[in-house]
């Protein structure tokens, strides 16, 4: 066994293959070289040995080399307990390290977990300048840009299409009945088809899926079309007899295949795309890419109904719907071109795959579905979906949101498009306040920020649905106290839903932003899905009640019925704020107010 020491140098070396010439006797002195591990001169090294302290577990997790340079080294011939003195050729060597150098720089040998966070400290790292400026920086600039243009393109014509299809129904009789069922099948078919439709797309390629879902969905607004001129060119008796005909068949079909694609292409763009072109780990850039997108579905919601109310109050319905008909075909090509552009000046991140085989294919999960077990399949997505929806720590804000759903006639959707129609109001003063309403979204995005920063996340969701509640309340007193037959008091009723819709608007951003930091990531997905789709059945339960009570007569029970779930989702989130579980108050710790 070869036992050593060095006097008077300095060291660079790697232990475990270290070799000495056994007889060499004397090493000539040179110039120190520098040194990687120090040691003090007290401690020592028996290199063939085992370990017997508990600072040699350090070296279970990494394998060094040892040479020695420029060293001091004499030899001591030391004879073993069992052998001879004068027996030269059994005597071992001993090596003895000593080093004046090394005393004022000593270092013990450090265990594994204290050696790493040593040399992580003197690691350079970013300034806190820089990093901000790193976090606001998306990862594909340019792809980005041209994922705002495709999303523009698309939404102008979703959001025109929103509101020409009630507009022009409407024109064909005076019942809220078509429109009303039109709306129950749609959300029926959300409800069934998303979470199969989001697990099918999770399995697909990102972009040939995104291009099929926009051709399917302006195949399915082109048949559409079609239909509703159809109808228009032939009379019907009354509203019942309407729902019989073949295209009124026809439409509903493709009317839910364009909504559940629309969803599905909502999902795919909010959640998927905009995260990697804006960067996973880069938040300020993408908490401004989610801004962006919102203005841009909000700014394409005021243009399409501003326009085709236009359209409408100057030419008749037919040429209106071929006029959105000729924006669908040359809107479509546009759409996929910038798809294209998108992934290509991204460098092909689209490209990239979702996850891994083992994230994908769980056990759990079962291999992708075909045609023999799509049902099976679409089942056990819903039913996981709803245990996971009803277990969520933050299941009251959720509750409120889906409240919010009900409310499907003081709001600026299908309904009160048909009733403002069939009451004879101008069709541009129709657009003109959706746009309105639309406007309200924009500019909620800037006062939601005020009402965090002064209530904190959780009481300025609060404030959003009392402003909310409170002054839908003045607006159904108002209809309720006489018919609106005059056009002021019906104005003023308008008025009231706009500016209700500030405070909804600010409870969508806010509550958004509760549902983020409750939810866990590895869930955000799942839940979300199936949060639309409870939404989606909120929703389909007023429209029923709208296809009972389908009269126009009725809409002032129906507007009670909203104002009510208006005022539910107010009560449940404020009583929770009120009482809030020890888990919820370490989830939001960070809010002062709370």
């Amino acid at each position: 066994m070869a036992i050593f020491a060095v006097a008077n140098s300095q060291l660079s070396f790697n232990l475990f293959n270290f070799s000495v010439s056994r007889r060499e006797a004397f090493i000539s002195r040179q110039a120190a070289s520098g040194i990687r591990h120090r040691f003090s001169s007290s401690r020592w090294l028996s290199l063939n040995s085992p370990p017997i302290n508990t600072h040699s577990r350090s070296f279970d997790s990494f394998k060094l080399r040892c040479s020695i340079t420029n060293t001091d080294v004499h030899f001591n011939q030391v004879a073993t307990e069992d052998e001879d003195l004068s027996a030269t050729d059994s005597t071992t060597p001993i090596l003895q390290l000593k080093s004046d150098v090394l005393e004022t720089e000593s270092l013990n040998i450090l265990t594994g977990d204290t050696y790493v966070d040593n040399l992580l400290t003197t690691l350079p790292v970013l300034s806190e300048e820089e990093q901000e400026a790193l976090a606001a920086t998306p990862a594909h600039p340019e792809g980005l840009y041209a994922f705002y243009a495709s999303c523009l393109a698309g939404n102008l014509v979703e959001q025109l299409w929103n509101f020409a299809w009630p507009s022009a129904i409407a024109l064909l009789h005076p019942s809220l009945l078509p429109v009303a069922v039109m709306g129950f099948f749609t959300k029926l078919v959300i409800i069934i088809g998303g979470p199969l439709v989001g697990k099918l797309m999770d399995h697909s390629p990102r972009v040939p899926s995104y291009i099929f879902l926009n051709a399917v969905q302006a195949s399915a607004q082109l048949l559409s079309v079609a239909m509703i001129i159809h109808a228009h060119s032939v009379s019907s008796a009354s509203a019942s007899s309407s729902l019989l005909h073949p295209w009124f068949a026809v439409l509903v079909i493709a009317g839910a295949i364009e909504k559940l694609s629309g969803v599905a292409l909502g999902v795919a763009m909010e959640r998927d795309w905009v995260v990697l072109l804006a960067g996973t780990n880069r938040p300020t850039a993408l908490a401004k890419a989610n801004a962006v997108l919102n203005r841009i579905d909000l700014l394409c919601e005021i243009a399409g109904t501003s326009l085709f109310g236009i359209l409408l109050s100057r030419y008749d319905p037919v040429t209106c719907l071929k006029f959105a008909a000729g924006l669908m075909m040359s809107s479509l090509p546009v759409m996929i071109g910038l798809t294209w552009l998108t992934n290509k000046l991204s460098a092909g991140v689209l490209d990239r795959a979702k996850c891994s085989q083992s994230c994908c294919r769980t056990a759990a999960e079962g291999p992708l579905p075909d045609a023999d077990n799509l049902v099976d399949t679409g089942l056990k997505a819903i039913k996981l979906g709803w245990r996971e929806y009803i277990q969520q720590p933050v299941l009251p804000a959720s509750l409120a949101y889906v409240l919010l759903y009900f409310n499907v006639v003081l709001t600026p959707g299908s309904l009160m498009t048909a009733f403002l129609t069939q009451r004879g109001l101008n069709p541009s003063i129709i657009g003109g306040f959706s746009g309105l309403c639309a406007f309200m979204g924009v500019a909620a995005t800037f006062i939601s920020a005020t009402l965090v920063r002064r209530f904190g996340i959780l009481k300025a969701g609060a404030v959003g649905l009392i402003f909310q509640a409170s002054l839908l309340t003045i607006a159904v007193a108002i209809y309720q106290s006489g018919p609106l037959a005059q056009r002021s008091p019906l104005l003023f009723f308008l008025c009231l839903i706009v500016l209700s819709r500030l405070g909804h608007m600010s409870y969508d951003i806010v509550g958004a932003q509760i549902l983020q930091t409750g939810i866990p990531s590895s869930k955000a997905n799942l839940i979300g899905t199936t949060e639309i789709s409870v939404a989606s059945l909120a929703e389909s339960l007023m429209l029923g009640i709208a296809i009972i009570a389908n009269d126009v007569s009725h809409f002032g029970f129906l507007a009670l019925l909203s104002l009510l779930s208006v005022v539910g989702a107010s009560w449940i989130f404020c009583r929770w704020l009120l009482n809030p579980t020890e888990e919820q108050r370490s989830l939001f710790s960070f809010d002062p107010q709370f």
